[in-house]
């Protein structure tokens, strides 16, 4: 069996996609990477375990992400190569949703901004801090908690009414644009006896929007409506609820595919294999 072997090395998580010599996907595998080269390697193992794969069944292996940097020449002997992580998640983004160009948004530990066509043409737009790794943060810090099925959880059961100020607190009389239940302020409303779920659906709030106001930004600034989000922060219960708001008020069509935590790991086993191909 001939399988290439995509692998993402993101700043908290390890993906790693096989693919089959026709583009089909064999499997996927994400691990937690608390340090990214001894996640790598861990995952690997895992990965050929769990598939009852062989060294000699991987034909090539992929490297992006930003831990790809740490590993040097190729592993275990098996002929090993680097694709740059924009390519990899705007090839990546394409594939999974049959787009021919796009607005990509890449939400892991922070968020890349990327324009997409068809060929391998993907240009980076702009990137931010916030992301995955400011929800975490903050909310480690406010409540206790960190990891996204923790604070998923608990922010389902919050009030933003307890946390985040809206335009109808502020305006009886507000633009036409404007919808009374939108954030005016966020946490600029913040009760005093605001629960842990309220803070965690405040600051999951603030992340998504912050990064919903930028992809705006992204499609103006390319003359497009259609935004593909990929990345870890796409796992979380409110995303598709606010970047539905951020349609109804834009008029962007916003696409959540199917796996996409692994856009970027399966972007480069793709960009790898299409290069062998004419």
């Amino acid at each position: 069996m001939n399988v290439i072997l995509g692998i993402d090395i993101g700043g908290s998580t390890t993906k790693i996609v096989g693919l089959r010599e026709d583009d089909s996907v064999l499997s996927m595998l994400r691990v937690r990477a608390e340090d990214q080269v001894t996640s790598l390697f861990g995952a690997l193992g895992n990965y050929l375990s769990s598939n009852g794969l062989s060294l000699s069944d991987i034909q090539r292996v992929v490297l992006t992400g930003v831990g790809a940097s740490y590993v040097e020449g190729d592993i275990y002997g098996i002929p090993t190569c680097r694709v740059d992580e924009f390519t990899a998640s705007g090839t990546g983004a394409l594939a999974l949703t049959g787009q021919d160009s796009a607005v990509v948004v890449t939400m892991g530990t922070g968020t890349a901004f990327l324009w997409a066509e068809q060929g391998g043409k993907v240009r980076h737009l702009c990137g931010s801090g916030i992301g995955g790794g400011t929800l975490g943060g903050l909310c480690h810090k406010l409540v206790g908690v960190e990891r996204f099925g923790q604070i998923n959880k608990m922010a389902c059961g919050g009030d933003l009414g307890h946390v985040d100020l809206s335009i109808a607190d502020i305006s009886n009389n507000a633009a036409h644009t404007l919808q009374p239940d939108m954030t005016a302020s966020n946490f600029g409303n913040l009760a005093e006896d605001a629960t842990p779920a309220d803070l965690a659906a405040g600051v999951e709030n603030l992340v998504l929007q912050a990064i919903g106001t930028m992809t705006v930004l992204a499609c103006q600034c390319c003359d497009s409506k259609t935004v593909i989000l990929t990345g870890s922060v796409t796992t979380l219960t409110h995303v598709k609820h606010t970047f539905e708001v951020f349609e109804r008020l834009y008029g962007n069509h916003y696409i959540i595919p199917e796996n996409a935590t692994f856009a970027t790991a399966i972007g480069a086993a793709l960009s790898s294999l299409h290069e062998e191909k004419p």
